[in-house]
């Protein structure tokens, strides 16, 4: 129990410091590994059903012209290729330096077989013109059926599942991290027990310094953040602002985060949009925050959360507003013997 005050402490008084000496200039926080992650970045998926072709590439160009320093990509989005060429410009114009960027890709479920790990990430590499990525994460815990097609389906339409050994997987992402294609690795969308394979895993080199899961005021991961932390993994937010209202994969039962009445209240203090405000809220928490926008009003405004800092009250009361219901479910793949949101946390 003492072990666990002096944990929380040490937690609290370093989210404390956090919170006084963030900028827009200066975002960054530790990774175990050495490296560092910028707090806030740019998400780029795009149904690429939908998605006007060209718009990564003239967001990510916009978002390093604000101020961003961290891009979440991943080969599934069909767009690196854009967000690589947005990168590469930005480097040639002089506005950034390669090490200023972070890019994190993510290693898709029909890549799980340790023989295909080191080239799925080559793929990336290549596609973005980029001699490394910043990070590398597996992007589910649910391995799918290896081959040409992403989501692989019977004739019955049902998904083509594959085994699962998470640790094997995990020990080719050392290797192509020990080669260099890699400065850290990670993992996305894992429950404790997933992480606990690989944390426990014997001989292990490179332990996950991130977790990406879905976070936001309706949907907190109190125990998770708190577990992760022990752990020194860096917890990501994805859906920091809730989700599209996309019947097809989106949980509806959550009304729209952004229309909440204290988040609105909030905002109207500071001047500052409720999104600004639920952006502020996670990093002061210590969780990075990756809000996708192909709007340029809203890239710039997203980024806009640096000029102000909410209180231990605030952050009390919307930690308050925590209704454990997850707007991304997926609950289309979860008969899979590893789909992770069946346990608490």
């Amino acid at each position: 129990m003492q072990q666990q005050q002096q944990q929380q402490r040490k937690f609290g008084n370093f989210y404390t410091l956090l919170r006084m000496n963030l900028t827009a200039e200066d975002h960054s926080i530790p990774l175990s590994d050495g490296n560092s992650i910028p707090l806030i970045g740019l998400g780029t998926y795009g149904d690429p059903r939908t998605t006007p072709k060209g718009s990564a590439y003239e967001s990510v160009k916009l978002a390093i012209d604000t101020g961003y320093r961290h891009f979440d990509g991943a080969l599934v989005y069909f767009n690196e290729h854009e967000v690589g060429q947005a990168i590469r410009e930005k480097i040639a114009d002089g506005t950034v330096k390669r090490e200023e960027i972070f890019y994190c890709g993510k290693l898709w479920n029909t890549f799980h077989p340790p023989d295909l790990v080191r080239p799925a990430l080559e793929k990336t590499l290549k596609t973005l013109q980029l001699d490394y990525i910043d990070l590398y994460i597996v992007e589910m815990p649910t391995a799918f059926k290896p081959g040409d097609t992403f989501y692989p389906r019977d004739e019955s339409g049902k998904y083509i599942y594959h085994t699962t050994d998470l640790c094997a997987t995990w020990e080719a992402l050392e290797a192509c991290k020990d080669a260099g294609l890699v400065k850290s690795l990670g993992v996305s969308n894992f429950n404790k027990r997933q992480l606990e394979l690989i944390l426990n895993k014997p001989g292990l080199k490179h332990k996950p310094v991130s977790n990406q899961v879905e976070c936001n005021p309706y949907f907190t991961q109190p125990k998770l953040l708190e577990y992760c932390q022990q752990k020194d993994i860096i917890i990501v937010g994805y859906s920091p602002l809730g989700t599209s209202r996309d019947a097809s994969w989106v949980n509806l039962k959550c009304p729209p985060l952004l229309d909440d009445e204290l988040l609105v209240s909030v905002a109207k203090k500071y001047n500052k949009t409720s999104a600004q405000v639920a952006l502020r809220f996670n990093v002061q928490r210590g969780v990075v925050v990756i809000p996708k926008s192909f709007n340029h009003v809203r890239i710039q405004k997203n980024f806009e959360i640096f000029g102000f800092s909410l209180t231990e009250a605030e952050m009390k009361a919307i930690e308050g507003l925590n209704k454990d219901i997850r707007f991304v479910e997926l609950l289309m793949w979860s008969d899979h013997p590893e789909y992770p949101f069946h346990d608490e946390y």
